[in-house]
């Protein structure tokens, strides 16, 4: 079966190629930072975590296995990475320089992930953002497992089989995760849209 391109860029890399390194890294830069920002929720902090991860990928490339697709492999260590994260800041809160999130603050980084030509009046729009709003709120309330794996079917559009591989579990485990995770935002978001 032939390797995907990202896992023939990261058996170079494990070989120290730079280059191939770097291919990656501008690759995966931007969906590494939103993956943790969306995990904990600091921009400034999801680059320096992001930073990390492509750190980490540099010193453990020799122990890269092209056992499942690269993203998979990733995407675990951003997961790890982000669970240490949000361990570390339970134990030193004081350490941690997130500050609440304001309505004005979510509904501009929202405007900003999902902007769209095609609303058609300033009143439509602004529903539209704040439906986008409430669901990011949403995602931000799930447990940590099941936002994980609806970032990544939403924004990386990972299988389900992969997404068990990052999760570390079963098929049927990640299926049930995610229909938990499909059934808690159908439920909180069932007011906002129009019956």
């Amino acid at each position: 079966m032939p390797l995907d391109p990202d896992a023939e860029l990261m058996l170079k890399v494990q070989k120290g190629n730079r280059l191939a390194f770097e291919e990656l890294v501008v690759k995966y830069q931007k969906s590494v930072i939103n993956t943790i920002f969306r995990s904990i929720n600091d921009p400034a902090e999801a680059e320096d975590l992001a930073q990390n991860v492509f750190v980490q990928v540099w010193k453990v490339r020799r122990r890269y296995r092209p056992t499942a697709k690269f993203s998979t492999w990733l995407f675990t260590i951003v997961r790890n990475m982000c669970l240490n994260e949000v361990r570390r800041r339970a134990r030193h809160p004081a350490d941690s320089m997130e500050k609440p999130v304001t309505d004005a603050a979510e509904g501009a980084e929202m405007r900003w992930q999902l902007a769209d030509g095609s609303v058609k009046s300033p009143s439509e729009e602004a529903l539209r953002n704040e439906l986008h709003r409430r669901i990011e709120m949403a995602l931000r309330r799930l447990p940590e497992q099941q936002r994980t794996a609806m970032m990544l079917i939403r924004h990386h559009n990972m299988a389900y089989e992969d997404i068990a591989k990052v999760l570390r579990c079963s098929l049927a485990a990640t299926k049930s995760i995610i229909h938990r995770a499909r059934q808690t935002l159908r439920d909180q978001i069932k007011p906002y849209l129009k019956p």
